[in-house]
């Protein structure tokens, strides 16, 4: 059985969150649900995931599943706030407690964050299957971006995250902390061992000077022929080689800080402080 896909597309930060539902029933999931943060002035707003629930409720639906594919660096996650207003679980791939163990020690934070996962409601393992009402879905461990990115698995359907993009844009960085290019390479293989016909669903599609439109579906078949970074005919060496090389000269997020600190609490800001605000911390690099 293969369910129904509805994109939402969230302009700034060109980035994708989807609805997955039953073809014939209500049951659904939703996949990276976007919170709006204006970095300059430090303010959220729930405009996209608002836009996400209205959805929901006008077709009826119940959420089973709130789906993370990763702790993203360029978006925060709004996983609590649909819980609050539709309930379903949050789950996100178990490797997500290396990200905590390793941006814990990178921000320095204190006894209160523990970095064992609590913050999400279900860790998923490697090939573990679950369902969304009649939807049988699994999951892939697919490292690389992070080392905590999934795959969902979902009938015909693959949310794969920023593994890769549109053809014509190509595959995800590797240069984050915890990111490896040799186990990208790998990952995309495994997506590559998937049905040629499948769809793959992405987390991001960022315009080219080709293409002035967003896209966010593709397919195995598409990708292993045209992918601009990595095809069927690319070796692991010569990724890898072109992958260290290119992430050397780019920037670096501008919404990375914010947005790992949150997503890796599961959406939540840092606990507040005596004044009962949250605050975010920075690393000041001096070198």
């Amino acid at each position: 059985m293969n369910p129904r896909v509805t994109p939402f597309i969230h302009e700034p930060s060109s980035s994708l969150t989807y609805v997955v539902s039953e073809p014939d029933g209500d049951r659904c999931a939703v996949v990276d649900p976007v919170l709006d943060y204006d970095n300059q002035a430090s303010r959220t707003s729930t405009r996209a995931a608002d836009e996400v629930i209205a959805y929901i409720r006008q077709h009826l639906l119940k959420v089973e599943w709130i789906l993370e594919t990763h702790a993203h660096a360029d978006r925060l996650s709004a996983a609590p706030y649909v819980k609050q207003h539709l309930g379903g679980r949050i789950g996100i791939g178990e490797h997500i407690v290396d990200v905590q163990k390793t941006w814990k020690s990178l921000l320095n934070l204190g006894d209160e964050f523990k970095a064992d996962g609590s913050e999400f409601d279900h860790l998923f393992k490697d090939g573990e299957q679950f369902s969304i009402g009649t939807l049988s879905a699994r999951v892939l461990y697919t490292p690389g971006h992070t080392k905590a990115d999934a795959t969902y698995v979902i009938g015909d359907t693959a949310f794969i995250g920023d593994t890769l993009f549109m053809t014509d844009y190509g595959a995800a960085r590797a240069d984050f902390p915890g990111g490896d290019a040799r186990a990208l390479y790998r990952s995309i293989q495994t997506l590559f061992a998937l049905p040629p016909e499948s769809r793959l669903f992405l987390c991001h599609d960022y315009l080219t000077p080709t293409r002035p439109s967003h896209r966010w579906e593709t397919s195995v078949a598409e990708q292993r022929e045209k992918n601009i970074h990595i095809n069927a005919a690319t070796t692991e060496d010569e990724f890898v080689k072109f992958r260290t090389e290119r992430d050397k000269q780019l920037a670096t997020p501008k919404l990375l800080f914010a947005s790992v600190q949150i997503n890796m609490r599961a959406g939540r800001l840092p606990p507040p402080e005596a004044n009962g605000r949250s605050y975010l911390k920075i690393p000041i690099r001096q070198d």
